[in-house]
């Protein structure tokens, strides 16, 4: 029966000692005692959390996920190097047929999982049914919702997260039935206002997709989409880069939204050196960190979840534990997925080891390394 022994991070706490894998890669069995944070990164010991589960990910390693072929196996192997063990395939704004190419691409590569690569959920829908007013880094092919194009693409593969703007014609009216379809649905890209937000959590709506960025800000006569979040949401995304937000920034989302998760809103520039890449129709440049448009705006990221703990952890001043929930609990609860985002017995065994300076050693996932599994 394989194992991991190390300082594990269960739902009770650090607890040093043993976890075993059943042979469906499940965990099996987690034995010893329960010890005191604080002495954890010092003991020597190898940290073992949750594998990170990224629910917004459009890209790496040179690949972005709209491109087809076999992109999302390559987008799905960067990742996972880093520590994700489970992440949703992320769609940019862009014509019908751009759109229909990249799930059937998806659906030929989700049939045969890449080994090595990190476990792909399903789909994070990010358009096209979201505000012209509010594009961010989204190409210019917005277009009202059109429920049987969602159900064609789902066919295809299955798309777990919508992300939306309420106060577009036609759009506040399909939450509902949205959500009892079975889809989650998101609110971003949005010009609407603090009640356009209020109304679509009352309709069904879960959450905010990256918090701050692409919506309207909080004024304190005009609330905006910020407002709403800040104020009733239970959940919402957030991108730790340290670019797209302040830490302070950061720090206000935590004291007001208890399901706050962090996504990387990674391009194909992440785990690659500075140049030009695709994102979507868009190209984009890696510089500095960032990943911008020629005009200089924000065009997703080039972060990758074991760098967005470490800047949860030395940047913004979360304990070690409070971070691991944000990169990996809250967004697998999120979206229902229960044996994910923790070590417990009977969940996957997906975990990260890490050293006192939270460099990554290992990637579990399923009951394996992937370090092995790649080898094999």
């Amino acid at each position: 029966m394989k194992s991991i022994a190390g300082h594990i991070l269960t739902p009770q706490g650090f607890v040093r000692g043993v976890m075993e894998f059943a042979a469906d890669g499940r965990i099996a069995r987690l034995r010893g005692e329960l010890v005191d944070e604080r002495g954890v990164r010092d003991s020597g010991q190898p940290i073992v959390l949750p594998g990170f589960v990224d629910l917004h990910v459009h890209g790496g390693g040179g690949h972005d996920i709209m491109e087809g072929g076999d992109a999302l196996a390559q987008v799905a192997k960067l990742h996972a190097r880093h520590g994700t063990t489970a992440l949703l395939a992320t769609t940019m704004t862009a014509p019908l047929a751009d759109l229909d190419q990249a799930f059937a691409a998806m659906a030929a590569v989700g049939a045969r999982p890449s080994l090595g690569g990190a476990r792909v959920l399903g789909v994070h829908l990010e358009g096209p049914y979201i505000s012209q007013e509010k594009l961010g880094a989204q190409p210019d092919f917005t277009r009202p919702m059109v429920v049987r194009e969602l159900q064609r693409w789902h066919a295809l593969f299955p798309i777990r997260l919508i992300t939306l703007a309420p106060e577009v014609p036609g759009n506040m009216d399909v939450i509902e039935s949205l959500c009892a379809a079975g889809f989650r649905v998101q609110i971003g890209h949005s010009s609407g206002s603090y009640e356009d937000g209020k109304q679509a959590l009352a309709k069904g709506a879960g959450g905010f997709t990256h918090l701050f960025n692409a919506m309207t800000g909080l004024h304190h006569r005009k609330p905006g989409m910020v407002g709403a979040a800040l104020a009733h949401a239970a959940y919402a995304e957030i991108i730790p880069d340290l670019i797209h937000v302040h830490p302070g920034a950061i720090r206000v989302a935590l004291r007001a939204i208890p399901g706050l998760y962090c996504v990387t809103d990674s391009t194909a520039a992440a785990g690659m050196p500075d140049g030009e890449y695709r994102l979507g129709r868009h190209s984009v440049t890696k510089c500095l960190g960032g990943v911008r448009l020629a005009d200089g705006t924000l065009a997703g990221s080039t972060l990758t979840m074991d760098q967005a703990l470490r800047n949860l952890v030395d940047g913004v001043g979360l304990s070690l534990s409070d971070a691991s929930r944000r990169v990996s609990t809250h967004a697998a609860d999120y979206l229902g997925a229960g044996d994910r985002g923790r070590l417990s017995v009977g969940a996957w065994g997906d975990a990260v080891l890490l050293d006192r300076d939270l460099q990554l050693t290992d990637v579990w996932l399923e009951g394996s390394s992937i370090e092995h599994t790649n080898a094999d």
